[in-house]
């Protein structure tokens, strides 16, 4: 319903076979509430759970021998592909940071391969991007509320040209745009995450919970949690509905500019996996193109004039200055929708919709996306 339209999943490389029917998939079934437990963190009562925790993504089982392993797949980075007449080139890149629009999948991907020969999952934390490394590990922050998440990338998509992720619908409720569809957001790789789970998934080394992720745990907040009821929540394995969610005490008011003051709809074991931080006033953009010399910037700004306001924004990337030609702002998604497919439909088949963030609430926009 809220999934992108163009979403498309790859498999480019061997995949694990079939288990649908195995007596491991009847096991891997019946096991998926404890194997989430260890994977999107720990519940907030009893401290010996705490070495369980992991960053609230779909992140591999403990030591433990009797503990089931979850899903690894294969690891893979992939050829350069082209999707409705776009290429894409998947690539290792640990400075990874965009910002754009999100939107999520569910219903007509439950149960079926990932890219990397998983079974997808809508009710775990996962999500799927079109170039990084399968699997990698990314925060995607919610430029709208703040809510923050660490979530695990399987899949390839979104083929929409306008949404640079699509979350999982648990990961879409977490950070708060499940009914909206989409999301600004901010997607930024963790490393030191990302080349561990790349080992794992290599067989380069063993799944492990570091000393840092029971301290993050460890200091979750255990005082601040009020159960309610959720009326519609995820269907449990047992077919029942969820029933219980947390809302966090909000932090001193110092913190809480541009927070929004609501409750985050999430299970007490997910707040070990999750932030809430203050949020800047932020844009939507089509960017047309970025270019190293100036007056192409300003020749393609004056192409495009008579779509939109445009302006031509300076950038520096590791010691080079880049033009990058924008139109805008935009007050909807939909809205930027449309006019990327106008941008593109001149030959602009690299154009993207943006989201530019301000310092503060009328501020002036930063030289660079990142928020």
């Amino acid at each position: 319903m809220n999934a992108s339209k163009n979403r498309a999943s790859l498999s480019g490389d061997t995949l694990m076979p079939d288990t649908s029917n195995s007596a491991f998939a009847r096991m891997f079934t019946k096991g998926r509430i404890g194997i989430t437990a260890v994977a999107l963190g720990v519940l907030l009562s009893g401290c010996a759970e705490t070495q369980l925790a992991v960053h609230g993504v779909k992140r591999l089982g403990g030591g433990n021998s009797h503990q089931q392993p979850a899903q690894v797949g294969n690891y893979k980075i992939g050829n350069p592909y082209e999707i409705a007449g776009q290429w894409y080139y998947p690539a290792v890149d640990y400075e990874y940071s965009e910002t754009g629009i999100a939107s999520w999948y569910g219903p007509k991907f439950h149960g079926k391969r990932t890219a990397n020969g998983e079974i997808f999952d809508q009710n775990e934390i996962s999500a799927a991007h079109r170039t990084l490394p399968l699997p990698s590990i990314v925060r995607v922050t919610n430029l709208e509320n703040g809510r923050s998440l660490k979530v695990r990338v399987n899949d390839r998509g979104p083929f929409a040209h306008s949404r640079i992720i699509d979350m999982s619908r648990r990961a879409a409720q977490l950070l708060g745009f499940e009914k909206k569809g989409t999301a600004k957001v901010l997607v930024e790789v963790v490393e030191i995450d990302s080349r561990n789970i790349a080992a794992v998934a290599k067989g380069e080394a063993q799944p492990a919970v570091t000393a840092a992720e029971q301290k993050t745990v460890s200091a979750a907040p255990r005082d601040v949690v009020e159960t309610v009821q959720l009326d519609n929540g995820p269907i449990t394995d047992s077919g029942e509905k969820t029933t219980s969610k947390v809302i966090l005490t909000p932090p001193p008011a110092s913190n809480q500019t541009g927070i929004e003051q609501t409750s985050l709809g999430v299970t007490p074991k997910d707040t070990a996996v999750m932030s809430v931080e203050p949020v800047t006033k932020s844009e939507i953009y089509v960017q047309a193109g970025a270019f190293s010399i100036y007056d192409n910037a300003l020749n393609l700004r004056n192409r495009l004039f008579d779509m939109a306001p445009s302006k031509i924004e300076p950038i520096d990337v590791k010691g080079t200055t880049f033009y990058r030609v924008r139109l805008g702002p935009l007050n909807t998604v939909p809205e930027a929708d449309v006019l990327l497919e106008q941008v593109i439909a001149t030959g602009q088949n690299g154009a993207k919709v943006v989201v530019e963030c301000a310092e503060n609430v009328g501020g002036t926009p930063k030289s660079s996306s990142v928020c």
